[in-house]
């Protein structure tokens, strides 16, 4: 008797203490935590309705014209730089025109503008190009070459263009250095020329740097839906910086049938979709009123935004094919009370056997 009393205390004690050592997922109130560790006037709450959805949404990217760009385009002209090689053809005076001979291009035959920003041409000497455009270096040398020449007709272009180019780095399938020549050079022509961009690019983010300044661009909104307004005709030593989709995570946890980090596609992602990802919650021992969000705050003195979506209700479910998720945040579900006092008797349970069957032992032993 002394030790099934024995017994019965213990798994009193045992089953009394429980509530302090529930296992599985759940979110505690808050509020009762160690007053040092009370951390309730630093979060926000939310509970997942239309309204907050819509307060949350993002603007949808549209197709817009880029007035601007086409302003740009529309008034480019080349401007020469040293290094670039050029032609000068002189009609009627073959003498004074370089030949492409049968073993060098027109770029190695051509003038090549030196480091002082000159050529050296027949006649007229050297003549500072650098800065001018073809149009303006054929009618300089032009009016040089009447002084020797009745009405020189002449022709002046570009057969090498090596004083500038682009640089397109990161996530694109072939990353490249480009030069920039007389045809106008857009962001889009870059990225295309570079192969596009590989899966593992993150396309609302990519980086254009232009004289020590930095601008984010949107690629999706300029692909997907046609916002001319994130294209930009590119100048000598831009780089576009292709970055990784590294940072676009989000952890899903708690009582879901495989916990996983998951990454934003460019289309976004949906506590539904991250949900489906990890295989669901589970029907059987998840609280399906106790889905949370928990997002970093940007509102000064607050740490945490947490969203609580109630899956519970069916036409509330729908609102979780509606929410949006981003980066970093933590998709959580709860266990439901029950299934973590079962947690604690499926614990509890071998030690009770153990008890148990040590006191028949006892018994019958006992009774010998």
């Amino acid at each position: 008797m002394n030790v099934i009393r024995l017994y019965t205390v213990t798994c009193l004690t045992i089953l009394a203490s429980a509530c302090t050592v529930v296992p599985g997922g759940h979110i505690d109130d808050l509020s009762s935590q160690n007053e040092s560790l009370d951390l309730t006037d630093k979060i926000n709450t939310h509970y997942v309705t239309p309204a907050v959805i819509a307060n949350l949404k993002k603007a949808e990217p549209e197709a817009k014209a880029n007035l601007s760009l086409d302003a740009e385009i529309e008034a480019y002209d080349y401007i020469i730089g040293i290094g670039d090689v050029l032609n000068v053809t002189v009609w009627d005076h073959p003498e004074l025109t370089i030949p492409a001979g049968q073993f060098r291009s027109a770029g190695e035959a051509g003038n090549v503008v030196h480091a002082d920003g000159t050529i050296f041409y027949p006649y007229i000497g050297k003549t500072k190009v650098a800065g001018k455009s073809v149009t303006q270096v054929r009618d300089l040398i032009a009016k040089r070459l009447a002084k020797y020449i009745e009405a020189p007709q002449l022709d002046v272009t570009i057969a090498a263009f090596r004083s500038k180019r682009t640089f397109v780095t990161g996530e694109v399938k072939a990353p490249s250095v480009l030069p920039i020549t007389n045809v106008p050079l857009t962001l889009l022509d870059a990225l295309n020329t570079s192969g596009g961009l590989s899966p593992l690019a993150d396309w609302r983010s990519v980086v254009l740097t232009r004289k020590n300044k930095e601008e984010t661009l949107d690629l999706y909104a300029l692909y997907q839906k046609g916002d001319m307004t994130q294209n930009r005709l590119l100048q000598h030593n831009d780089i576009i910086h292709v970055p990784r989709n590294d940072a676009l995570k989000v952890f899903v946890m708690g009582d879901v049938k495989q916990a996983q980090t998951q990454v934003i596609s460019r289309a976004g992602l949906t506590i539904a979709e991250a949900l489906n990802n990890s295989g669901g919650f589970s029907e059987q021992t998840a609280d399906a009123s106790g889905i949370f969000v928990l997002r970093a705050s940007k509102q000064e003195g607050k740490l945490i935004d947490v969203y609580q979506l109630d899956a519970s209700n069916s036409s509330a479910l729908v609102l979780g094919t509606q929410f949006e998720l981003q980066p970093m945040d933590i998709v959580y579900v709860t266990s439901a009370p029950i299934s973590r006092w079962n947690r604690v008797i499926q614990q509890l349970l071998p030690t009770a056997q153990l008890i148990y069957y040590s006191s028949n032992t006892y018994s019958e032993f006992d009774s010998l």
